[in-house]
């Protein structure tokens, strides 16, 4: 009787242990908070990392910055021969040396360390996943400049204009190679394709959230995101205009290192730094009306002897933003000074626009200023850059020194 006693005792205890330890595991799925949520409750911007795998390698690379207060975003590309100094490894190789799909977090930790931020989330596709992805999407939609024809085996033919690519067409698009292609034109091209993947997410959004899509399309990726917060990331990203969201590439200078080709950041990687930091700046800003969507112009002449010298600082600029359209020589090149001609009529623009290169010899003129008498004629014919910078002697490629 008294043994029958103790074991009815025991599993009275057994059964309320098991009650509470349940009780406490319940509580704390309960109150574990929604990472999505806890960065739209922290007012953060959103860094995700999304892989497109070729060969189990990183074909393309893309960080994806979204701040939800202003629905704005920004989309940074790595190049995969991004050369750096990899202390994991202890030596300079590509930064893709890094990348294992089960190891992603060196990879990822290689990537803040470049961009100065705080990747929260990572999605990858393989080339097969992601061909199933753009059709579960009913295809992307891209602009094709000028029609590709290679009659190889099999051949890789795309008409010009918009063109609705299916998965098949998808992995085509970003895979193929030109004999003739340089590495900036197959960058832009899967960059393009990025942009309407993102945008097709959007449009598409209530249909992959449906119960029966949503987890066949979650499936396809390799992602630390659980079911809950999928949906949620997705209803973000459905907010993303794609039209007006600008893909930089990490710049930087092609060098040839222990018989490999690398792309090494500019300036030590600082540059790239300092355009997340304007970057974050812009898309976190909340301004009334459209000002800070605004997209300058900018003219640059070089007033040096240095040959090259527009160029390369037209490249810079193009880094922050700013849409370069005219690069040349100025009407000597004896200028000491460097100086902004702002013709944009928005001071706080100019002044933005000089300390980026540390500038402050800003020179106001209204836009056909020169040319008074004859602005009536002329107007409809012609058009000036918001900026122009007249490159000194004082500048040294990326600031005016005052020397």
């Amino acid at each position: 009787m008294r043994k029958s006693q103790i074991n009815a005792s025991g599993f009275l205890l057994a059964a309320i242990l098991i009650f509470l330890a349940g009780g406490i595991i319940f509580i704390a799925f309960s109150l574990r908070t929604d990472p999505i949520e806890e960065a739209l409750s922290g007012d953060r911007v959103i860094n995700t990392l999304f892989v497109l795998e070729k060969d189990g390698k990183p074909l393309s690379s893309f960080v994806l910055m979204y701040y939800p207060a202003t629905r704005r975003a920004a989309i940074f590309d790595i190049p995969r021969d991004l050369g750096l100094i990899i202390r994991r490894i202890n030596r300079v190789d590509r930064i893709d040396a890094l990348y294992d799909r089960q190891k992603i977090s060196n990879f990822e930790n290689e990537i803040e360390d470049l961009l100065g931020v705080e990747i929260g989330f990572y999605m990858i596709l393989g080339e097969d996943e992601l061909g199933s992805a753009v059709d579960l999407l009913e295809g992307v939609e891209i602009f094709i400049p000028s029609p590709v024809e290679q009659y190889t085996d099999p051949p890789i033919l795309f008409p010009a204009g918009l063109v609705q690519l299916d998965g098949n067409k998808a992995l085509d698009y970003i895979t193929y190679e030109l004999p003739d292609e340089d590495r900036e034109m197959a960058s832009f091209r899967r960059q393009r394709f990025f942009l309407g993947f993102i945008k097709r997410l959007g449009e598409m959004r209530d249909q992959i959230s449906n119960s029966q899509v949503s987890g066949l399309f979650q499936g396809l990726f390799s992602t630390n995101i659980n079911r809950r917060t999928w949906s949620r990331l997705l209803g973000e990203f459905a907010q993303i205009d794609a039209d007006r969201t600008n893909i930089q590439a990490v710049g930087g200078t092609i060098r040839e290192i222990s018989g490999q080709t690398l792309l090494l950041p500019s300036w030590d990687g600082n540059l790239i730094k300092q355009i997340v930091s304007q970057t974050l700046g812009a898309i976190t800003r909340q301004t009334e009306g459209s000002q800070s969507d605004r997209v300058f112009t900018v003219e640059v002449l070089n007033g040096t002897n240095t040959n090259g010298l527009a160029s390369r600082t037209a490249e810079l600029l193009r880094g922050f933003g700013y849409d370069v359209i005219s690069i040349g020589n100025a009407d000597n090149h004896d200028y000491e000074v460097s100086e902004i001609v702002d013709r944009s009529g928005v001071t706080e623009a100019a002044e933005t626009f000089g300390e980026l290169i540390r500038c402050g010899n800003i020179r106001s003129q209204a836009p056909y200023e020169e040319d008074a008498e004859m602005e009536l004629e002329f107007r409809n014919f012609e058009y000036r850059s918001d900026f122009t910078l007249i490159i000194g002697r004082d500048f040294d490629g990326r600031y005016v020194t005052g020397r």
